[in-house]
């Protein structure tokens, strides 16, 4: 993982005109209840098309060159259940991690208008990012990528395409739990399976020529050893981010901006969808979503006095609020 520190800026001020609102356009209108959301980026596309082929080709050695080649049919349709449904579940959940909103802040609504609206009292603020011209709530961060703020923004992985957010980071952690799952699942069966070549004659074991069997278990076997390791730290981490409700990108900037965070077991279940059931290893459902923001989510407290007074005479300051990690 790279953390990529981006100088970004934010406006901070009490009186609305000071947010420069005339430079904002107008909000667009709403998308249609269910629209799609996908990322135009080249990269991430990319890495997305890498990710289902590597599972497609984890899918065709475990099938054509150890399953069903196999006498033992028990074992072979017990492995070959399993494997298919890890699989499906890991691409599934990449879909949804991938074609799932995260939590885009409305774009273009630091207008004029709706800042008047919000009615800012002594001591309140409110946060733009001249990015997107819109007003950021809190825990919310900016994705050069993705050219939105997004609520609760962990990172940006290419791999899913998309930013994990407050809305999809349940998606995430199912992907990286199934791809660890199907890695660590073939490994055993590409052990199995030399084992069963060294002690029979390895034209019967496999429909292909030796030389070639090896060279696909060989390939399989470095694949699998090197996402079980990726995606397990990967799940780990996200795991330990719900526990402690604390982002990666607020975890770099714990010593400059200490919060009060909820009770880890609270999180989990707004991130997961409710209390403990099945459904939490179930990328057909959604975790609990948040209420529709209201006007008071959008207005921040200034932290002290002096904060207050140094946004009447600085008009854009370095933004620490939109340091961007990105996965590789």
């Amino acid at each position: 993982m790279m953390l990529i520190p981006t100088h970004h800026f934010r406006d901070i001020e009490r009186k609305p005109e000071y947010l420069q609102p005339e430079k904002c356009v107008p909000p667009p209108h709403p998308s249609p209840v269910g629209t799609m959301w996908f990322i135009r980026d080249g990269c991430g596309i990319a890495c997305a098309i890498v990710t289902w082929f590597l599972v497609l080709y984890a899918e065709f050695v475990v099938l054509f060159v150890m399953l069903i080649p196999s006498r033992d049919y028990v074992y072979s349709i017990i492995n070959g259940i399993v494997f298919n449904l890890l699989a499906f579940l890991a691409l599934a959940s990449h879909c949804r991690a991938m074609l799932t909103d995260p939590g885009a802040v409305p774009k273009g609504n630091a207008t004029k208008e709706f800042i008047e609206s919000l009615q800012l009292k002594p001591g309140q603020v409110v946060y733009k990012c001249p990015k997107c011209c819109s007003i950021k709530p809190d825990r919310a961060h900016h994705c050069s990528v993705c050219k939105r703020c997004i609520r609760k923004m962990d990172h940006h992985c290419p791999w899913v395409n998309n930013c994990v957010g407050e809305n999809n980071q349940k998606y995430f952690v199912l992907f990286t739990m199934y791809i660890a799952l199907i890695s660590l699942h073939a490994l055993i069966m590409v052990g199995f399976h030399f084992l069963h070549c060294f002690e029979e004659d390895w034209t019967k074991c496999s429909s292909f020529s030796p030389p070639t069997t090896v060279i696909l278990l060989i390939l399989l076997c470095f694949e699998g050893l090197l996402f079980l390791i990726f995606t397990s730290v990967m799940f780990g981490t996200q795991v330990h981010s719900i526990c402690t409700d604390e982002t990666g990108i607020e975890r770099l900037q714990r010593k400059h901006q200490p919060r009060e965070r909820t009770g880890s077991w609270k999180s989990v279940k707004e991130t997961f969808g409710g209390d403990f059931s099945l459904n939490w290893c179930n990328p057909f459902s959604g975790p609990c979503h948040p209420k529709p923001l209201s006007d008071r989510d959008w207005v921040r407290q200034a932290d002290s006095l002096s904060d207050t007074e140094n946004t009447e005479t600085t008009e854009e300051r370095k933004d620490e609020d939109s340091t961007e990690v990105i996965d590789e």
